[in-house]
């Protein structure tokens, strides 16, 4: 059995840890093992998750802009400390080329993995921009959720290499498959019973861009007042969203439920899936909503390759009307399950690529 390292920086919800978590569960354990690197320790939402499926925790210090000195000699530290580590699989980009040439000292085979693209803004966007380039050199295998993640991070031609390997945000579609009943007792608890209701999941930071996401509820709730928006999810920006909210005269109509564990459940009392996304990579969150049956409006800043599903359009980012009138006529939820394995997004078949190509790193072929 091979123990594969997986640097993800925390164990919060977010989408590289979803995707890790997802590929964890059906991932042949007898074979492979995952343990994890944070460096946001504190950060341990999904951690009671990755325990039980045989993981160790362990915690490095990040980096601050001042302390690349201490981060190396960290990895190299934890890394003479344990030698049965062959493969690191990077999910942290924005140093990572601190620590990749340290675990290279080391005999590892290394994987950078492109989740995002864009750096946010600002003078640390530009230092993490800097910090990035040397990692298309500095890994052997890299991998990308999308086309548009992969070629932002490491660039065209790089993405042409033999060492690129496109895997998709895959998810375990029979977690989305639930009884009627689920629905019924979910729309109930919540209130939301006869109500239309419009769903989102994701963390409340800019990226999201849910205070538009409210701008467009507003006119639907206007038009249907029986109308009813479902938030998943927790972040910096949610006390503001919930603010605003109450300013629109909306907070009877709109629901925060914070981070869940039972998303699946919860994406059964949505009618409709509205995703506004200023950037994404390819947000596992829309693969999750397709395979629950619910139609998807999603940002044309979000990659195509996130289309699976007949349930999926695109929508400019800057017309709240059209984005309503959408949501207000969205087809009815229907089982596009079909669709998702053929294009390559079920765990399963992930599960089954990455196996192969953590053998194969680890020299156990």
């Amino acid at each position: 059995m091979v123990r594969i390292l997986q640097m993800i920086g925390s164990l919060n919800v977010g989408g590289s840890q979803t995707m890790i978590l997802n590929l964890y569960r059906n991932i042949d354990r007898d074979k492979i093992q995952f343990d994890f690197v944070l460096d946001h320790p504190d950060e341990r939402y999904f951690a009671a998750d990755a325990e039980a499926l045989g993981a160790r925790i362990y915690s490095l210090p990040g980096f601050t802009g001042f302390n690349a000195h201490e981060v190396k000699k960290a990895w190299d530290a934890f890394l003479t400390e344990h030698p049965e580590y062959k493969v690191l699989h990077s999910h942290v980009r924005s140093y990572a080329s601190l620590y990749l040439p340290v675990a290279k000292k080391h005999g590892l085979r290394t994987i950078i993995h492109s989740h995002n693209t864009s750096n946010g803004s600002g003078i640390s966007s530009l230092v993490k921009q800097l910090m990035q380039k040397p990692l298309r050199d500095q890994a052997d295998v890299l991998m990308a959720c999308s086309r548009e993640a992969g070629e932002w991070l490491f660039g065209k031609e790089a993405c042409a290499r033999d060492n690129y390997i496109f895997l998709p945000n895959a998810v375990d579609t029979r977690r989305f498959r639930l009884p009627e009943s689920v629905r019924e007792k979910y729309r109930a608890e919540l209130g939301l019973t006869n109500k239309l209701v419009i769903g989102h999941v994701g963390r409340f930071q800019p990226a999201k861009n849910q205070s538009f996401l409210l701008d467009i509820f507003s006119l639907v709730h206007e038009r249907r007042p029986d109308s009813a928006l479902l938030f998943v999810g927790d972040g910096d920006l949610r006390a503001q969203c919930e603010e605003k909210a109450a300013a629109l005269g909306l907070s009877d109509s709109v629901i925060f439920t914070g981070n869940r564990s039972d998303v699946p459940e919860l994406l059964q009392a949505m009618d409709v899936f509205a995703f506004p996304s200023v950037w994404e990579g390819l947000p596992v969150t829309l693969i999750e909503a397709q395979a629950a049956g619910l139609p998807c409006y999603v940002s044309s800043n979000v990659s195509s390759d996130a289309d699976v599903s007949p349930l999926f359009e695109h929508l400019p980012i800057d017309d709240a009307a059209l984005w309503a009138e959408k949501l207000l006529n969205a087809a009815p939820r229907r089982d596009v399950t079909e669709y998702i394995v053929r294009a390559g997004f079920d765990a399963r078949t992930s599960a089954e690529k990455m196996t192969e190509l953590y053998l194969r790193l680890a020299g156990e072929e």
